[in-house]
């Protein structure tokens, strides 16, 4: 995470609270954006007024993912999530979760998806509240990595 990014960050996400705007925050490798993705950031912005992303950098996900990943770098990940009319701004962090982060965001939402359990949510004591939503059936990045493979043989 560059500390010019994260400042530029929490001087518009002042800027955001001095209007009494509802920030969200989320995270993830975002690795390759498919339907489920999608499907979750647009729940995710409609529980507030502005959608945060921190997004993993390359070696944070592979240390996550392992060997092989991200299949696309973290520029590109960035860009992609950026360009998503739901998002108003996307952030890189270098751990492996966004602990730190959200200890200096302090978002008014925090969103994670189903899989996780309340207890299990990092970072959750710095939001005001935590929102789980389900994924999309039928939709993850492994599976998408394992058609590709799949079509590939």
């Amino acid at each position: 995470m560059n500390n010019t990014d994260l400042d530029n960050l929490l001087t518009q996400l002042d800027k955001h609270r001095k209007q009494d705007e509802t920030i969200v925050f989320t995270n993830g490798c975002f690795d390759i954006l498919h339907r489920g993705h999608v499907t979750y950031l647009q729940a995710a912005r409609n529980l507030g007024d502005l959608l945060v992303i921190g997004v993993n950098t390359d070696a944070s996900v592979k240390r996550l993912k392992g060997e092989g990943r991200p299949i696309n770098n973290e520029d590109d990940r960035a860009f992609i999530l950026q360009s998503l009319a739901c998002v108003d701004y996307v952030i890189k962090f270098g751990e492996d979760t966004p602990h730190e982060l959200l200890s200096q965001i302090r978002p008014d939402i925090l969103v994670k998806g189903g899989d996780y359990k309340l207890e299990e949510v990092v970072g959750r004591e710095f939001a005001q509240q935590v929102v789980l939503i389900d994924f999309v059936d039928g939709y993850s990045t492994t599976k998408t990595i394992q058609k590709m493979k799949e079509i590939e043989n």
